[in-house]
């Protein structure tokens, strides 16, 4: 659930509020008891990962490693 940011337009009182994305905006202000509730437009949240992190043993099959052009270039010296 997202964290709204909320400011009061007549005592400019400031909160939070966690809210689901499907309730209704607030209105009515919890310190002054007006109607003059707004609610501001936030940067939102990051993405947090949590955990140990990802690690090459994660992958279902391991991935090739490219070829070098300095592998090819050796053999072909050798001949």
């Amino acid at each position: 659930m997202p964290t709204y940011e909320y400011e009061c337009g007549a005592c400019e009182f400031a909160f939070e509020k966690l809210q689901s994305m499907t309730d209704k905006k607030l209105r009515k202000c919890p310190k002054c008891g007006k109607m003059k509730l707004n609610r501001l437009i936030g940067t939102g949240g990051g993405i947090i990962f949590k955990g140990t992190g990802f690690y090459e043993t994660d992958f279902k099959t391991r991935p090739e490693a490219p070829k070098s052009e300095s592998a090819a270039s050796s053999s072909d010296s050798s001949e």
